[in-house]
């Protein structure tokens, strides 16, 4: 009889301490008005008047459709003079100019007094509900959104790297593009080269990011390699962006580069002499000198085997670390683009698509 009644009498604190729990939420702006794609920071706190141990939050509101997109920038919950407190943080993108009052539902799930109670007393296969739902409405936050005029809104800086100005016939020629500060890096999409006479090895774009509540902080960037056996001209390029420090639209500006590329065998190398109307196309004759001198190297008979030299083992361990086939093609072409001319087409154009065979055709052997 004793034990009941304490049972009863620690029901009834526990009701009495549990079940007064009362709750209020808010919600801060950083801004009232922002442009299209430019990220807004926004705070919901669930302030309650008690520990709270009661009750369950669900408050996911992170989206990306076509009117906006909402990221998570940090969660938390706490106790502040014995009162629970639960804080999120939001950043969001709006993508048209409107005048826009957002709301978001929030589930409050509190367990219920007869679980509690059957818990105590000890009746676990009791069929009933464990938590009861109230589904509220946040207060509206509202936005007056204005139109960018471009995808890309943010602070932004731009430089390029680039190989001197004149190389050599097959050399690789190259320039990476980078692109700093703070924006939507995602508008950014890759860069394409397309050169008459030009092979154009693209690397996928990289980027350097971090979340703030400023948006996303960091670097963009994408190297490239270009291949000819003649003078070529890498086209300039513009990326429109609008620039939220000077309120208007701005372009980060890639001037065109001039390359000269130089001859590998010039014609009083190859011939004595020459005849006035009789022209030769000298890069045949090259590939010619080179079979030749492969012919009778292979007729060569070596008693001992040769070893690798250390760069050649380098290049091996490189090749090996190469983690996609279009890693390895970029690899390929920075070291020796005419060496290797003949995998990174057989690669292109699909007829090896196995990285292991294409590794094994790409290494060094010993001979």
């Amino acid at each position: 009889m004793k034990n009941n009644l304490g049972k009863v009498f620690l029901i009834l604190l526990l009701s009495l301490k549990l079940f007064a729990s009362t709750y209020e939420w808010s919600v801060e702006a950083n801004k009232r008005s922002a442009m299209t794609n430019e990220p807004i920071h926004l705070t919901y706190t669930c302030n309650f008047s008690d520990s709270a141990q009661t009750y369950t939050i669900e408050f996911n509101p992170v989206v990306d459709n076509e009117e906006h997109r909402i990221l998570l920038f940090s969660e938390d919950e706490s106790i502040v003079d014995e009162k629970r407190v639960n804080t999120y943080e939001y950043l969001l993108y709006v993508k048209k100019a409107q005048d826009l009052k957002l709301f978001f539902d929030t589930m409050m799930k509190k367990t219920n007094k007869d679980s509690i109670q059957n818990s105590v007393i000890g009746r676990d296969n009791v069929e009933r509900e464990d938590y009861s739902v109230k589904i509220i409405r946040q207060k509206g936050v509202e936005l007056e959104i204005k139109d960018a005029k471009s995808n890309l809104v943010g602070r932004l800086s731009a430089d390029v790297k680039k190989d001197k100005s004149s190389i050599m016939s097959y050399e690789p020629y190259h320039l990476e593009i980078k692109i700093d500060g703070s924006a939507n890096f995602d508008a950014i999409k890759a860069i394409h080269f397309d050169i008459d006479g030009v092979k154009v090895i693209e690397e996928k774009p990289i980027k350097n990011l971090e979340l703030t509540k400023d948006g996303y902080v960091g670097s963009w960037s994408q190297k490239f390699a270009f291949v000819s056996d003649s003078n070529f001209t890498i086209p300039s390029i513009e990326i429109e962006y609008f620039d939220l420090e000077e309120k208007k639209l701005k372009s980060l500006n890639f001037d065109k580069v001039a390359v000269e590329v130089k001859k590998l065998y010039k014609k009083e190398e190859l011939l004595e002499k020459e005849e006035k109307d009789f022209e030769i196309e000298y890069e045949y004759i090259y590939y010619l000198l080179a079979f030749l001198a492969g012919f009778l190297f292979a007729k060569i008979k070596f008693k001992k085997k040769v070893k690798l030299s250390s760069a050649e083992m380098l290049m091996n361990k490189k090749i090996d670390e190469a983690k996609s086939l279009e890693e390895l093609v970029f690899l390929l072409a920075l070291s020796d683009a005419k060496k290797y001319n003949e995998i990174i087409e057989s690669i292109e154009k699909k007829e090896i698509k196995s990285l292991k065979n294409a590794k094994e055709k790409s290494k060094f052997k010993i001979s």
